[in-house]
C-alpha cells in the first residue's frame, strides 16, 4: 500500500467502485493523513464514537466509547488518544491490539449530519500518569463502580502513508 486511499480502497473494492461506476469521484480526491484544525475543533464536541479492532484471523469487533464532549484528544498531528474507561470486561478489543494494531474509529456527529472516518494503528499504553493526566477531564465525576482505569489509555497512532483522515458532511454524499 502506497498512500491512504490504498488504506481506505484496496484493489478488490476499486474494482467494485469501477463495476458499479463510483471509482471516478475518488480517483482524484485528496485524503488527509494529519489532525487538521477543523478536525481538532470537530473532536472538541463529540462525546461518542465508535472503536473497531479485528483479531489477526480477521474477526472484527466494533465497541462504543462515549463520554464527555472532547474525550478524543489530538495528542500529535496525526496521533489520537482517550482514556479507557470501566466496560464490561470483556476484554476483546486489549486481545485483538495484542494480535492486530490495525484499527479505525468511526464519529458521527448527529447534530450537523457529519461522518469522520479514521484509519490507522493503535495500541494500549499503561501505566503512563502523564498521559492519562492529560486525557482525564479533572471535573469529571466518575460513579465508583466505573472508575478510570487510570493506567489504560487507547491511542491510535497513525502512521504516514497509512493514515486517512475523512470527513464527510451528508449534504455532498451521493448516496443522500
Amino acid at each position: 500500500m502506497t498512500g491512504p486511499e490504498d488504506v481506505m480502497f484496496s484493489p478488490a473494492v476499486k474494482a467494485e467502485q469501477m463495476r458499479l461506476g463510483s471509482r471516478v469521484q475518488f480517483e482524484d480526491r485528496e485524503w488527509n493523513s494529519e489532525v487538521t484544525d477543523d478536525l481538532r475543533q470537530f473532536l472538541a464536541v463529540i462525546d461518542t464514537f465508535f472503536f473497531a479492532t479485528a483479531s489477526a484471523d480477521g474477526q472484527p469487533y466494533i465497541q462504543h466509547r462515549g463520554g464527555p464532549p472532547g474525550l478524543l484528544k489530538t495528542i500529535g498531528s496525526n496521533t489520537l488518544a482517550f482514556a479507557d474507561f470501566a466496560g464490561n470486561r470483556q476484554y476483546i478489543t486489549l486481545g485483538h491490539l495484542k494480535e492486530n494494531d490495525r484499527a479505525h474509529i468511526f464519529i458521527l456527529h448527529f447534530a450537523t449530519r457529519q461522518r469522520v472516518k479514521l484509519w490507522g494503528r493503535a495500541r494500549v499504553v499503561e501505566g503512563d500518569l502523564e498521559l492519562m493526566e492529560r486525557l482525564v477531564d479533572p471535573q469529571r465525576v466518575v460513579p465508583v463502580d466505573h472508575r478510570v482505569r487510570a493506567e489504560l489509555a487507547g491511542v491510535l497512532h497513525e502512521v504516514i502513508g497509512e493514515a486517512v483522515v475523512v470527513v464527510e458532511d451528508e449534504e455532498h454524499d451521493p448516496r443522500s
